[in-house]
């Protein structure tokens, strides 16, 4: 009984603590990379930026900002916990003003456990809660 418990331990942990090859190397892609998208009117020649992605030393997304031709539209920010997932994603508006935060729960696999959306003030609103049916 023992030996299937700590059989079971250490699949856990370690399926817990890999991420895919693919992941991997998109990553390792995307060190210290900026990605800036923009566009130009076709009539008038004038360009303004639309998107800028950017990503820490792992090829981690850290922050994700959307443009108009006034400023900018929305902002997304990203925190990873050990295992290489998101643990946390705040959202801001136009104004760069919070508008959600997001924290994340993570299963054994490394698959979603939960999703919890909380308010500016720090107030839990909604709870997601992830189930995986692999019957046919």
């Amino acid at each position: 009984m023992a030996w299937l418990i700590l059989t079971g331990l250490f699949v856990s942990v370690s399926a817990f603590a890999q991420l895919d090859a693919a992941t991997l190397a998109k990553r390792q892609a995307r060190k210290n990379l900026v990605i800036k998208e923009w566009n130009t009117d076709a009539k008038t020649n004038t360009k303004w930026l639309d998107h800028v992605t950017t990503y820490n030393d792992k090829g981690e997304k850290l922050e994700e900002i959307e443009y108009n031709q006034y400023g900018q539209t929305w902002r997304e920010t990203y925190e990873y916990g050990e295992n290489g997932k998101i643990v946390k994603n705040v959202h801001y508006d136009a104004k760069n003003k919070v508008t959600n935060i997001y924290k994340y729960e993570y299963n054994s696999d490394n698959t979603k456990k939960k999703k919890y959306n909380y308010l500016p003030n720090g107030k839990l609103y909604t709870v997601k809660v992830y189930e995986y049916d692999l019957t046919e």
